[in-house]
């Protein structure tokens, strides 16, 4: 069970700005959230900046922002940190791929782990509570090689149970969807993965690749979210279909399209009637403008297309659309670090959204609309819900995307995890020292020559 917990003085900008709250939580879970009449001059309270972890407490937050614990809907903790060992010289997706195709074999699942754990705990440092994470499934190396990654996500998912919600989504091989490899998901299914994933785009022949997956996903009743469309071919559109078979199947919110990139490469017109059947179908979909800038547009000459979806296109429709951090240091993206707002910048950045109501969508795009897409209930500012929340320091979004503030206090059902520092000070002892051997095993210093 979480600590009793009593904030005054927050400012809340999900909610409604220029007014100050207090937030009580008991039991883990929010009990109350009440506007201010002013600033509470409480004279029980704790200056947020002198705290030092301990429970049972009112904090002063001296008017800083909280947030609903931050969701991040697109992950891959298991390749994160993987750079050193899997380099990247074209800087190409498909160049990614393969040298992580055969790199595989020879990761360990503890140091599969170690990747996974720093990398979700790195998240959490940030804010960020809730985590869906998509997990490499080289079932063409072997069932083994495909379950050590499943093993090593699994046991993570349960000892950081009390700190971060772990998603796990096995993304099913595009290049020969085997029975061999339904049988390998089915098994990662009954071990307890979250849903089924893959790449579909990529196969030759698509539509019978979806077709599998959803047949999957159907017998165990699970999740679909699905890479989708990264590529500049404004011809590749296996959106549209995915979202007929969301109708065929009335599986209206629990489909997620990620990437989207061919999107933003065809005439508006088309792209337009894919995003209405989107909606017409209840997708969800996540943008990775962080890696997609990355990776895309690399054959253009001039111009250069960036790769982005079409952001406000996809919100105007109605889409549950969220922003999410992708691939930290690896061959697929090397730079980010997990930092939601961060991402969120970058969003901002890309889509042009930088109106005071932009601002505040790119900020739901990284708590409220994430939560929708993954399906994550108890969520959000509410009482009812987990008291799970980040409070930084900065009085408002402005100043919040003009200075990515490094100071920020993270509680997870009402428990403190993570005091305000440049880096992680972490309140838990437990969490402390799965930090540390995980930094020390995941190291930018440690790691074989690339390959």
């Amino acid at each position: 069970m979480g600590s009793d917990l009593k904030v005054v003085n927050a400012s809340l900008p999900l909610l409604e700005e220029g007014r100050l709250y207090t937030l009580a939580a008991k039991g883990g879970k929010w009990e109350t959230i009440v506007a201010q009449e002013g600033y509470d001059r409480a004279p029980d309270a704790v200056s947020v900046e002198e705290w030092n972890g301990g429970a049972d407490v009112t904090l002063d937050a001296k008017g800083n922002i909280v947030l609903p614990g931050l969701a991040d809907a697109h992950m891959h903790l298991d390749k994160a940190f993987s750079l050193p060992q899997v380099g990247n010289g074209s800087g190409t997706l498909e160049e990614a791929v393969l040298n992580y195709s055969a790199a595989a074999p020879a990761f360990t699942k503890r140091e599969i782990k170690a990747r996974i754990m720093r990398s979700a705990l790195q998240a959490v440092s940030f804010g960020t509570t809730h985590i869906r994470t998509h997990l490499d499934f080289q079932v063409k190396h072997g069932k083994e090689v495909a379950m050590r990654t499943v093993e090593a996500a699994l046991e993570v998912k349960q000892e950081l149970e009390p700190y971060v919600t772990i998603q796990l989504f096995p993304m099913l091989p595009y290049y020969d969807l085997t029975r061999e490899a339904i049988e390998a998901a089915e098994e990662a299914l009954r071990m307890g993965v979250t849903g089924v994933g893959g790449a579909p785009h990529l196969a030759p022949a698509p539509e019978p690749d979806i077709d599998r997956l959803f047949a999957l996903a159907a017998r165990f009743d699970r999740p679909l979210d699905l890479h989708t469309d990264e590529s500049d071919d404004p011809n590749i559109r296996t959106a549209a279909y995915i979202a007929r078979r969301t109708l065929d199947y009335g599986w209206s919110g629990r489909v997620t399209v990620d990437h989207l990139c061919s999107l933003a490469a065809m005439p508006d017109g088309d792209a337009a009637r894919i995003i209405a059947l989107m909606a017409e179908a209840g997708l969800s979909a996540v943008t990775l403008p962080g890696a997609n800038m990355y990776l895309q547009g690399r054959r253009d000459s001039f111009p250069v297309r960036r790769g982005v979806t079409r952001v406000k296109e996809l919100l105007a429709a109605g889409v549950p659309l969220a922003s999410a951090s992708d691939n930290i240091h690896d061959p697929f993206h090397p730079f980010g670090k997990g930092d939601l707002l961060q991402i969120a910048l970058i969003t901002a950045y890309a889509a042009h959204m930088g109106s005071p109501a932009e601002i505040r969508t790119v900020l739901r795009m990284i708590t409220e609309h994430a939560a929708k897409v993954i399906g994550q209930a108890d969520y959000g500012l509410r009482p009812g819900c987990d008291a799970d929340m980040v409070m930084l320091d900065a009085a408002s979004p402005e100043e919040l995307f003009a200075m990515l503030p490094d100071r920020r206090w993270v509680w997870r059902k009402g428990k403190a995890i993570r005091l305000a520092g440049s880096k992680p000070s972490w309140v838990q002892p437990d969490l402390r020292a799965r930090w540390e051997e995980a930094e020390q095993e995941v190291s930018f210093a440690k790691g074989r020559e690339f390959r």
